[in-house]
């Protein structure tokens, strides 16, 4: 890489709230570590919250690792109390609202920890095992405020993550290959979701309770939660009240562990 480029690259802080991940953090650091993005242009932050296995014994085990790559690291510490209990899946429909409140407090926790001087926020969840070195090249490359790739279990797969949409829903990714990429979405997936860091500074964050009622772009009510949009999915829907476009890639795919 030349000495221009590495001038010149937009600072980027990679996101990524973990609990229970012992088993995906070396990939996830491995995976990191193969980027093709300068290191003095890079940041990581790291959000720990109630975790019952090793993940912060491999925190610290791995913590040199992210250091070398990267110019700055934050890992902090935040417990919200909740767990689901032993043998139930984390999409239980039940547990759907509490999970996901929690989540969005995790992620603005985090943003709010981590956040300095960067252009760009990439949130990567630590279970996503598989992407394109230049993923963050190619993501900035569309020019646009909010923009995620397509996250599936295989190339040319179905949907993983479903929380990215449109018309009310009733559209995925997966719908909406055939089209120009990239795509307008009315809700975003933050598996991978890059941000332009002033529109987090502006106050886009991950709503923790059910956000848009009165939007014309959310999904019909929630058999769980009512009206409105939690967690990513109320990202959508704040970014619409900013003036904000919400977009994705169909065709740049990342891979998600098998559940």
């Amino acid at each position: 890489m030349s000495q221009t480029a590495l001038d010149t690259a937009p600072r980027v802080l990679i996101l990524t709230p973990v609990k229970d991940a012992a088993r995906h953090l070396d990939r996830y650091v491995a995976n990191i570590e193969m980027m093709d993005y300068p290191k003095p242009s890079l940041s990581i932050g790291v959000l720990e919250s109630d975790s019952r296995d090793e993940t912060t014994k491999s925190l610290e085990r791995l913590l040199p690792r992210l250091q070398a790559r990267s110019d700055r690291v934050t890992v902090t510490k935040r417990d919200f109390g909740f767990q689901l209990p032993p043998g139930v899946p984390r999409w239980a429909l039940a547990f759907q609202e509490v999970r996901r409140v929690v989540l969005a407090r995790a992620r603005n926790h985090l943003l709010f920890a981590a956040l300095r001087d960067e252009e760009w926020v990439l949130w990567l969840d630590v279970d996503v095992i598989d992407y394109p070195p230049d993923l963050i090249r190619r993501l900035i490359a569309y020019g646009r405020d909010i923009v995620h790739p397509h996250c599936v279990l295989w190339r040319g797969g179905a949907t993983f993550d479903r929380n990215g949409w449109a018309d009310h829903g009733t559209k995925l990714l997966e719908d909406l290959r055939a089209l120009p990429q990239p795509v307008r979405l009315d809700a975003v997936g933050a598996s991978v979701l890059l941000i332009r860091a002033d529109r987090h500074r502006d106050g886009l964050v991950f709503p923790p309770f059910p956000y848009g009622r009165h939007s014309d772009k959310m999904r019909p009510s929630h058999e769980v939660w009512g009206s409105g949009e939690i967690e990513s999915e109320g990202l959508g829907m704040l970014a619409s009240d900013m003036g904000l476009q919400c977009w994705g890639v169909a065709d740049l795919e990342v891979l998600h562990a098998p559940e």
